[in-house]
């Protein structure tokens, strides 16, 4: 292979440091970065160390690492949704091929705008779907297109969001109320719609409904002060008390318990049903210690330092240790989004923010089997097929991989700079991701209004903003 391709880095926080910028590490042949933007310095340091990045390419705002001029073939743009266009537009104009996190921005206009810029430019421009990367709905996609169910007439999909990353994001975090960032349905759900376009095409028809039923003041518990830390007298029977997320971690220690790798249910039962014995293995056991003691998203989310004494702090200073009924939210909890695609096929996705566990539910009826699967990032993915003319039942465990989006992240990267060196297609494009984020204001227009919408004309009328259609 010839020299690595060069890249910048637009957002140092969880997803642009965390989970794409460190392929670079793990194939330093393929790819290394050269640049950094950050507001936060800690982030901005913190990634430049580890990717030898000299001070003189480290900057805090990207207007100041673009002024520059093109330094590297790639960018990578990784900041919060409502800034990703204009970083964006900079970087294809400055000659970079760009991934971007999704979506790719808030605003129908500016996604499509995105797209339009790219194309002008002929440059690459890639949205994070990571899905299509994953294991599980790569081989969901191959089993569809082999024609194993048949002609598909039906579909259930469903984003279940566990009920305390529901409080962590939606209620309590960045992506809590739709005028300060994307709707729900976009932020969480574009992966959905776009795995659902992936495998049915494009899209007829929509409705939409949904509202904000529980996460409201009339809901809080009698006394209830505005923060968890104020000495709420419902702390022991609440399931969103923030202590218990952030510092003493037991719903994330409930998650792992249901891992498909022993080492890690072993761990969580130890700490969830023997904290003594956990704690004395802690301290003999310096590799066992460093494996429970997580320090991750979402801890990482509200400080930089994870010491206990340290996200107690934020607890009482920032956001995220407010009572759920006593936030600034708007943005629904649940909601069912119809589907008729061109191709007569028909089916819901349904998203809530009340599940026991975060995962993917989904159903597939064709003329010939029915495949039904489970989708939980890796830890746990099933997929069964019953075949209808001999009822025999064949069933597909994934391999477990350890990280976010069930190994779709490190695919992605590969995929994206394989697409840059011209080796191979794209798996997907800034135009085939457009289709989801076009379902997504659809979707919450349709909810909104109470009405059924009409994709050709919502697309066309997309593509030409401010004009009259008369």
């Amino acid at each position: 292979m010839s020299q690595p391709l060069t890249a910048i880095l637009i957002g140092a926080g969880d997803r642009g440091a965390q989970s794409y910028a460190p392929y670079a590490l793990a194939h330093p042949n393929e790819l290394r970065f050269v640049g950094v933007a950050e507001p936060n310095p800690a982030r901005r340091e913190r990634f430049a160390a580890a990717h030898a990045i000299p001070p003189e390419k480290q900057y805090p705002t990207w207007q100041d690492l673009l002024a520059r001029g093109q330094i590297a073939e790639l960018a990578v743009i990784a900041t919060m949704d409502s800034l990703h266009t204009f970083p964006c537009l900079a970087a294809l104009a400055e000659g970079y091929d760009v991934l971007l996190e999704k979506p790719m921005a808030t605003t129908l206009e500016d996604c499509v705008g995105l797209v339009q810029a790219a194309e002008r430019a002929g440059r690459i421009l890639q949205i994070c779907h990571v899905l299509r990367y994953s294991p599980f709905f790569e081989e969901l996609h191959q089993i569809i297109e082999s024609g194993r169910l048949g002609k598909i007439v039906s579909f259930e999909q469903r984003e279940n969001v566990v009920y305390w990353h529901m409080a962590h994001s939606y209620v309590r975090g960045h992506w809590r109320n739709s005028q300060l960032e994307a709707p729900m349905i976009l932020a969480k759900c574009c992966h959905d719609l776009d795995i659902l376009y992936w495998n049915l095409g494009p899209l007829a028809r929509l409705s939409s409904f949904g509202s904000l039923r529980h996460f409201r003041p009339e809901n809080a518990p009698p006394g209830a002060p505005a923060r968890c830390t104020d000495g709420c007298p419902a702390a022991e029977s609440c399931p969103w008390y923030a202590p218990r997320l952030y510092v003493q971690r037991t719903p994330l220690y409930h998650v792992v318990r249901h891992s498909s790798l022993g080492f890690v249910r072993l761990g969580a039962t130890l700490l969830l049903d023997y904290p003594g014995l956990a704690q004395a293995l802690k301290r003999l056991i310096p590799p066992f210690a460093a494996a429970v003691d997580y320090r991750g998203w979402p801890l990482s989310t509200i400080s930089e330092d994870t010491s206990p004494e340290s996200l107690q702090r934020a607890l009482e200073e920032g956001p995220w240790g407010r009572c759920v009924y006593h936030c600034d939210n708007n943005v629904v909890d649940h909601q069912v989004v119809n589907l008729e695609f061109e191709s007569g096929v028909s089916g819901a996705l349904v998203m809530q923010g009340h599940s026991h566990l975060d995962c993917r539910t989904l159903r597939y009826d064709g003329t010939r089997a029915t495949l039904r699967g489970v989708f939980a990032s890796g830890m746990n993915d099933s997929i069964e097929i019953h075949d209808h003319l001999t009822g025999k039942v064949e069933r597909i465990h994934l391999r477990p991989i350890l990280g976010r989006h069930g190994g779709g992240d490190d695919a992605l990267v590969s995929g994206f700079l394989r697409a840059v060196r011209g080796e191979a297609r794209a798996l997907t494009s800034a135009r085939a991701s457009l289709e989801s984020h076009l379902m997504a204001f659809a979707a919450e227009q349709a909810r909104l209004e109470g009405s059924v919408i009409d994709m050709a004309e919502f697309r066309r009328n997309a593509e030409r903003p401010g004009q009259d259609d008369a």
